[in-house]
């Protein structure tokens, strides 16, 4: 673990030093076979910062926990740890997988703009409940699959992983969007086994450093390459949405990537 202290951000899509808790090195993979999913050797270094940063609607991290994340580097505890999903609202949508073609996006703007604006979906007709029964509306049978750079993560009391995904950090003007590995449907469920091979390689990559209930940065930005159905985050569709406050201002949408289906980083 380094030392807790670092420097204001000299890069877009960095949290500035005051949300800092700590920093973790993500170094090289070394295995003498493979590891999950992910093969040995492949992974690069990386640097970790451990923040206090939280959704919104999330209660802020306790003086003891912030104090048990500086002092040990271990992640924020969520509610569970399960791989299960433990969310009600919208259920049936985010468990499910759009039957629809993929589209390919190498930038996560262009996805951006092709999605329905936000009244819209507000005003949607049939009325978008945030009931557990929810399912997909006509305007979320789409599925992505987007080259980009994973900034952010952290995992929610539900059991998802948030992922912060944005543009190229060369790119002439940062934007981010919602990303969410799903917490586990019961393995009956049609989508359980692309779900569980999504999150089983992310928990491949990252070992024992998962982010936990506050978002962890990397430094430089993972290449990564999502697919996943499109979903409209109608619980957030008032007050503040979600994202890390460092990002938020180059968040413009509700919209997600819910749930990805598949996931290679360092694509």
């Amino acid at each position: 673990m380094a030392d807790s202290a670092t420097p204001d951000p000299i890069r877009v899509g960095l949290p500035s030093a005051k949300y800092v808790l700590t920093t973790l090195d993500l170094g090289p993979r070394v295995a003498s076979g493979p590891v999950g999913p992910v093969a040995p050797g492949v992974r690069g270094s990386y640097r970790i910062l451990r923040t206090d940063e939280v959704d919104a609607k999330d209660a802020p991290l306790s003086a003891s926990e912030r104090s048990n994340v500086a002092t040990t580097g271990a992640p924020a505890a969520t509610r569970s740890s399960s791989d299960s999903f433990e969310g009600t609202a919208r259920q049936a949508a985010k468990l499910s997988i759009s039957e629809a073609p993929i589209e390919a996006f190498t930038d996560v703007k262009a996805v951006v703009e092709s999605l329905p604006s936000k009244s819209k979906m507000v005003r949607h007709n049939p009325h978008i409940t945030i009931d557990s029964d929810s399912e997909r509306v006509a305007e979320e049978e789409r599925n992505v699959r987007i080259t980009a750079f994973l900034y952010a993560a952290s995992r929610e009391n539900d059991n998802d992983f948030h992922l912060i995904v944005g543009r190229d950090p060369a790119a002439d003007a940062p934007m981010y969007m919602t990303m969410e590995i799903s917490g586990l449907p019961p393995p009956n469920n049609s989508s359980f086994a692309r779900l569980k091979a999504a999150r089983d390689a992310f928990g491949a990559f990252f070992g024992e450093s998962l982010p936990g209930a506050s978002y962890d940065f990397y430094d430089p930005p993972i290449p990564i390459k999502v697919e996943g159905s499109l979903f409209f985050d109608m619980s957030h569709a008032n007050g503040r949405s979600p994202g890390p406050p460092s990002l938020h201002d180059d968040m413009p949408v509700i919209w997600e990537v819910h749930p990805i289906s598949d996931i290679a980083l360092e694509r």
